[in-house]
């Protein structure tokens, strides 16, 4: 939990240093929360739980790169926690990268289920590309494959003079895939 609180007070000092204006957002830490109302989550869980088949959330385990035979019950467990969490935080727009969509999905399935009007809003954002060939994703286990936040700018131009950039206009480029996605700031 200290390690997920860790990251989390990272991404803040990022969407500051990004010049997100800190004053119309309200940060909520789930485990916080849970500790508050623990009946409510549980509750919302159950619900879910026994609204959705097993064959539904183990195709949410995939997204967790696991073989279906050799899930543990946490890993069956987690993408009913997932989604337990739009509703138990009230978020009213699901922002996850486009890998955790089977998660949003079921979310939304559950709406359906319940008899809920109202669905969460899915906000899904690709991966980035690798910055080495054959690369589908930045790993921050790989500091050069990825650009992050605290690179200086000598990091940055070096990984990007690095980066896997073939002649021919072949997809999975990440000097040619991202520019939609990206902005860079001097």
């Amino acid at each position: 939990m200290e390690k997920i609180q860790t990251v989390g007070k990272y991404l803040i000092e990022v969407w500051k240093a990004s010049g997100m204006d800190m004053s119309r957002v309200k940060f909520l830490w789930s485990s916080e929360e849970i500790s508050r109302r623990p009946e409510e989550y549980w509750g919302q869980f159950m619900d879910i739980a026994r609204r959705t088949t097993l064959a539904r959330v183990k195709k949410c385990c995939q997204i967790m790169g696991r073989k279906e035979d050799a899930l543990t019950a946490a890993q069956i467990l987690y993408p009913l926690m997932q989604c337990t969490d739009v509703f138990f935080l009230k978020a009213d727009i699901c922002q996850l990268g486009v890998d955790q969509r089977k998660v949003n999905m079921l979310a939304r399935d559950y709406c359906d289920a319940a008899g809920r009007k109202l669905k969460p809003v899915i906000l899904s954002h690709h991966m980035l590309y690798g910055l080495k060939q054959g690369q589908a994703k930045m790993s921050k286990s790989d500091p050069d494959s990825a650009i992050f936040m605290e690179d200086s700018v000598e990091d940055v131009a070096r990984k990007l003079q690095n980066a896997y950039c073939p002649s021919e206009s072949s997809g999975g480029s990440p000097a040619t895939g991202d520019e939609e996605s990206m902005s860079l700031v001097e």
